[in-house]
């Protein structure tokens, strides 16, 4: 039996700890799990507060329990270990851990932090008796314009209020004090220093003052982690230079100065010219070789520099959970080297996005492929496509699986394949993923299942939902601007999924909207509009042109959450896309017009989809527009039983960080050298 740490949950002062138990034996009846302190040698048990299924379980702790005075002893590392009292035997198993988190505050001097050791087991570390002149905060950035800084707003559950960034000058003793008025996630502020605030030959240190209950507090701002990846220089008119830099204690200074001149700027250039064309003559020979197949053969060494390659949808989109992992890399590591790996149709887009790139399927993206460190993406990439042994896969998957997955497939009728053929493909590549991102335990057992998938499981919500979490009213608005959607009108989006079986040869597929625009208008074209989300597979584009007052083809939008977040209702069928939706706790409707003729001939579903679906059910077009009139009628689930289980069942363990968490993963594996 394997145990895991799969996740962590803060409730009422308490530390939810869950587990992932694998190849489960008999009864869990007489288990527990022990704490063991490496140092001191101390131990903790406790028992198992709950067990969610036979192989998820829930264990309470409170963590002010883990430390304790003793001397000489400031930093307590513990060990996890799983107990199983059987009749006749005594299992004792250490936990593993897919779960890193952040440090989290206890008190102004005490904080604690999940990891791993280098094996990869589970280690609840704890901090006494820090300075309590320190705050730490996550990253620490100069922009082309802005010193941005980015921070917890919470200690052990509490909210600080009131914070203002401090930039105290070492020379002069003069400050600049900008109050945090804007949050990155929730629990996170985020704030911003103009550069041209910045002294001239000036030497400063950052504070923050904030209100903790009743008291007024000013600390140093401290970061833990190196400065690598993230953006330490910057550039000003007039020749000026602004640097980060750490101090040995941690503290960050904030270095103005006069830049180099412009002779020793050519003595420099002259100096790198050689290498410079030596690195392209390098390149030049290597893009030489004769097809790119045969260069994934080719022996490579990853670069100097962490590079990470992103991938959405086999490079059709610059979109969904790695698109919002990339945006808080670039903003708390602009520093690393990030290319999006894309079809030519996606060049446009990151021109204007300023993201870098390289297209898929050349000489170039086999090289990048084969010398990044990193490779996120949220499908398969071709099975041809060599993974080298440096490279960490974050696999980030694209849906809470309602349809049958992998080897839970037993008749595939997608062309171009056998469901043999299909099978061995998806076994194979799963195995290449180092890590799964997963959004609930429902998906995490179906993972295990469908992939064939031993690997880590990183149980943390899928990232681009976060979007979902944090968006705030006014910005919804701007997205309906930006869209072009009225602000007096109600949003409905359809969004189904495509048919297996609706193909006229390989790589064409066909579709025809199943209920009549006309009585859609009919019915509530006055104050609703609707838009139409159709999965890319879907070729021949819908005409709409009678219906433009009314009808938008988002189609081709590359992020669906902020179609999500401009509707005030989802109609779908068999796509996954209801799973994210949930979170808004919008109603959602299900119009599987072709229900039978799907669930017996096509591929199946994990649920029972008559019974555990958070929405009613229309079998034909009369009861969906009578159903739209009722769901438009009632804009807020909250209050809807059936639909809340669904959503504590597939939701809740998002709390807006799941990017962030994977990018936490990132940078450990970085800082640890794994």
């Amino acid at each position: 039996m394997r145990a895991i740490l799969s996740g962590v949950h803060q409730k009422k002062g308490l530390q939810v700890l869950e587990f992932e138990l694998l190849d489960v034996a008999g009864s869990l009846e007489q288990a527990y799990v022990l704490f063991v302190e490496k140092n001191s040698l101390a131990s903790i048990m406790k028992p198992i507060t709950k067990i969610l299924n036979h192989n998820i379980i829930r264990v309470n702790i409170d963590a002010q329990d883990f430390h304790f005075d003793i001397a000489d002893q400031t930093e307590f590392e513990w060990q996890i270990f799983l107990v199983d009292n059987g009749i006749d035997h005594t299992n004792v198993i250490q936990v593993e851990s897919e779960y890193l988190s952040d440090r989290h505050q206890l008190e102004l001097t005490s904080y604690y932090q999940f990891n791993s050791d280098a094996q990869g087991m589970a280690l609840f570390n704890l901090r006494t008796h820090q300075s309590d002149e320190d705050f730490m905060i996550n990253s620490v950035n100069l922009t082309d314009n802005a010193l941005e800084l980015t921070g917890y707003n919470k200690i052990n559950g509490i909210r600080i209020k009131n914070q203002r960034i401090i930039l105290r000058n070492k020379t002069n003793d003069g400050k600049l004090e900008y109050p945090v008025s804007k949050k990155m996630f929730q629990g996170m502020f985020t704030v911003s220093i103009p550069l041209t605030d910045i002294p001239q030959n000036s030497v400063g240190e950052l504070y923050i003052n904030y209100d903790l209950e009743s008291n007024s507090i000013t600390q140093r701002l401290i970061i833990s982690k190196s400065l690598s990846g993230q953006s330490t220089i910057a550039q000003l008119p007039g020749n000026r230079v602004i640097t980060l830099e750490k101090r040995f204690d941690n503290g960050i200074l904030v270095k103005e100065f006069m830049g180099a001149s412009l002779l020793q700027k050519l003595g420099a250039a002259g100096g790198k010219a050689h290498s410079v064309i030596d690195v392209w003559r390098l390149i030049q020979d290597k893009l030489n070789l004769a097809r790119m197949r045969f260069l994934f053969r080719a022996g490579h060494s990853p670069y100097e520099n962490t590079t990470i390659i992103f991938e959405s949808f086999g490079g059709r989109q610059v979109s969904d959970s790695p698109y919002a992992i990339y945006k808080v890399f670039k903003t708390l590591y602009p520093g690393i080297n990030m290319i999006w790996s894309i079809d030519r149709s996606q060049k446009a887009f990151c021109k204007q996005h300023d993201i870098a790139y390289v297209i898929r399927r050349t000489n170039k993206w086999v090289r990048l492929l084969e010398k990044s460190q990193f490779w996120i993406s949220n499908a398969r990439f071709p099975s041809w496509v060599k993974k080298p042994n440096y490279v960490t896969y974050i696999q980030t998957w694209h849906g809470t699986p309602l349809k049958k997955l992998g080897l839970d497939i037993e008749n595939v009728s997608m062309p171009g394949t056998t469901t043999a053929k299909y099978h061995k493909n998806f076994v194979r590549e799963a195995n290449r993923w180092d890590a799964l991102v997963s959004p609930n335990d429902y998906s995490t057992q179906i993972f295990r299942s469908a992939f064939g998938f031993n690997n880590q499981i990183l149980k943390i919500g899928y990232p681009r939902n976060d979007e979902l979490i944090n968006t705030s009213k006014d910005e919804i608005t701007a997205i309906k601007e930006q869209l072009g959607i009225p602000l007096d009108k109600k949003v409905v989006m359809y969004a189904p999924t495509y048919r297996d079986n609706q193909f006229a040869e390989k790589g064409k597929y066909t579709f025809e909207l199943p209920f009549n625009l006309d009585d859609f208008r009919k019915s509530f074209g006055n104050d609703t509009v609707l838009i139409l989300r159709m999965h890319y597979l879907i070729s021949n584009a819908l005409d709409i042109s009678n219906y433009s007052d009314f009808v938008y083809d988002f189609s081709n939008y590359p992020n669906i959450s902020d179609l999500y977040l401009v509707s005030d209702l989802l109609i779908t069928d068999y796509s996954s896309v209801f799973f994210d939706y949930a979170y808004l706790k919008r109603p959602i409707l299900f119009y599987p017009y072709d229900y039978h003729l799907y669930k017996e001939e096509l591929r199946g579903f994990y649920l029972n989809y008559e019974k555990d679906l958070p929405g009613k059910i229309a079998n034909n077009s009369r009861e969906l527009l009578a159903e739209i009139n009722h769901a438009l009628a009632h804009p807020d689930m909250s209050a809807n039983q059936k639909f809340m289980d669904f959503y504590n069942r597939f939701c809740a363990i998002n709390d807006g960080l799941s990017s962030l968490k994977v990018v936490n993963y990132v940078m450990h594996q970085i800082e640890s050298g794994v």
